[in-house]
């Protein structure tokens, strides 16, 4: 079970039901999020870019090794993303989190 369902389950399970994102809706999003992977010439590092829809920057992640000898691409290539895919999620948070703190917080409009 990842943390982000054990934290899903235990807020469940007491019943805090109050205006929140879910990790329903943060998985929804996961789906539209693109990685874009780049690797420096003559470099053993691999970086991976995370992009909302394919242009809107999460964020990156990256991996890379000590020996020449030990690189692998795709290795570089899993490692870079299980980091830039932690990132994603959590700036999915951030970003959701603040879109419906400033709907539940919008002023009131008063026409005269």
């Amino acid at each position: 079970m990842s943390d982000d369902q054990a934290i899903e389950d235990q807020i469940e399970a007491k019943g805090l039901n109050a205006p929140r994102i879910s990790l329903a809706h943060v998985q929804e999003m996961r789906r539209r999020v693109f990685y874009r992977f780049e690797q420096p010439v003559n470099t053993t590092t691999t970086f991976c870019h995370a992009f909302l829809d394919g242009t809107f920057y999460l964020g990156s992640g990256h991996s890379a090794c000590v020996s020449p000898e030990n690189f692998d691409a795709q290795v570089g290539q899993d490692a870079a993303m299980r980091k830039a895919q932690q990132v994603a999620t959590d700036k999915l948070y951030e970003l959701e989190g603040y879109r419906l703190w400033a709907e539940m917080n919008r002023p009131e409009v008063v026409s005269d």
